[in-house]
């Protein structure tokens, strides 16, 4: 990878400020939430020493609960040019998880924490991660509370109920135009989806990032940083040192004036058995980042993001349907709305409850559970193993978080009709 040498600049840094703005931005980032996957091994791609990738994740911790990779998204710096870029990588997208085979990223979290996730990430991207961030997305509303809140222009009305969140009912209640949001608020408002699904919420997530990285570079913040720094401490874990967080922090103020490009990995939706995936152009994704931040590709190594591509597509299942190629934009150049999809009531959801754990009236047990809940049970079956480690309800994304508050410990994945949901219950079974 050849690289486009600039100027090196001098700044005046107020470091203390600039460490606690650089975790506020990725905290707003990670919150906005067997085989290889396809490719060349991590690392075979050169690089200059002074870019620097950092994957971020927004998971959503929940009692008795592995918890889930809300958001996922890479960062991509370079030290020399105070440029930087980010990646969203959709929940929905297709890759090999290494021991369980293709399935959606997000899913590589319950399957492996963030050292799994990490791994699936290199191979998607053919480069390895220097660091990684894990954020805690219960801290966000105290965190944008400690910043003082963040001006924001909300696009349209924002409606959504769920009488199943853990904490005893999420409401989502958002007027259109411009306002001032707290911590309860800008939740509401970085969590919510609708029609456009993840793609959607993407968008959203980094138009919200962006506002809250100006607001922290902000001369205002002086005052409050011993609140927000102790609020971080309590919701950050990484690998990165104080001295590596301060490099990167005295860059913030000169990456925001030279504009933070975030882009989504650029792909296709598509479907499998009514299983929703997000299936990525393997040399896209690979460019996005280096392109971004000035570099060019070289020869041996487009050469290699091909083979991987063609690698993917060739290991594709058969019957999987393909939708229209998009990067956020049509074939006519203008902005795809899907009329939006509101979550369905649980009687309006039918569960087959599987048995895989061998605990005898396990299934009876949890289906009596679901029906108290509204939903409505399709059959209680035994399954074809009695060794499933982990309990799982798998059902479309539009009804994942009508799901959560359930009595026993379970991972809640994306996929499914939109009518219907699969209980599997492992030996963690137990009720509270």
């Amino acid at each position: 990878m050849r690289k486009k040498r600039k100027v090196k600049r001098d700044y005046t840094r107020v470091k203390w400020l600039g460490a606690v703005a650089l975790l506020v931005m990725l905290v707003a980032v990670a919150l906005l939430r067997g085989g290889i996957s396809p490719g060349a091994s991590p690392g075979e791609v050169s690089r200059p020493d002074d870019v620097k990738y950092v994957m971020i994740m927004g998971v959503d911790r929940r009692a008795d609960d592995v918890g889930r990779s809300d958001t996922l998204m890479v960062a991509a710096v370079d030290v020399d040019s105070s440029k930087a870029a980010l990646l969203s990588i959709p929940r929905d997208t297709r890759v090999a998880i290494e021991g369980n085979g293709f399935d959606k990223i997000n899913h590589a979290y319950a399957f492996g924490g963030h050292k799994l996730t990490q791994q699936t990430v290199e191979n998607l991207l053919g480069v390895k991660m220097d660091h990684y961030i894990l954020i805690d997305t219960k801290s966000f509303e105290r965190i944008i509370d400690a910043i003082g809140g963040v001006d924001l222009n909300v696009e349209k009305r924002m409606y959504y109920e769920d009488p199943w969140d853990d904490n005893g009912g999420l409401v989502i209640d958002l007027y259109p135009g411009e306002q001032h949001l707290d911590g309860d608020r800008a939740i509401q408002y970085v969590r919510y989806r609708d029609g456009e699904g993840d793609i959607g919420r993407v968008g959203r997530q980094q138009k919200f990032m962006k506002a809250v990285l100006a607001k922290v570079i902000s001369p205002e913040m002086l005052p409050r940083l011993p609140k927000l720094a102790e609020e971080i401490r309590t919701a950050v874990e990484t690998d990165m040192s104080v001295t590596e967080l301060l490099e990167f922090a005295g860059l913030m103020e000169q990456v925001h004036k030279n504009g933070l490009q975030a882009q989504m990995v650029p792909g296709q939706p598509a479907f499998l058995q009514d299983i929703s995936y997000w299936i990525p152009d393997i040399t896209d994704v690979r460019a996005i980042l280096p392109q971004a931040l000035g570099l060019e590709l070289g020869t041996e190594a487009q050469q290699a993001d091909q083979e991987a591509e063609d690698k993917y597509l060739a290991e594709l299942p058969k019957g999987i349907k393909l939708g229209e190629k998009q990067d956020g934009q049509s074939s006519a150049g203008t902005e795809e709305k899907p009329e939006p999809q509101e979550p369905m009531k649980p009687s309006e959801i039918k569960v087959l409850v599987i048995n895989d754990s061998g605990i005898n009236g396990a299934g009876a047990e949890a289906a009596e559970i679901l029906q108290r809940k509204g939903f409505v049970i399709s059959s209680v079956e035994t399954g074809k193993t009695s060794s499933r480690e982990q309990t799982s309800i798998t059902t479309s994304a539009r009804n994942t978080d009508v799901f959560y508050g359930m009595p026993f410990p379970c991972i809640i994945m994306d996929g499914g009709s939109s009518n219907q949901a699969v209980l599997r219950i492992g030996l963690d079974y137990k009720t509270r």
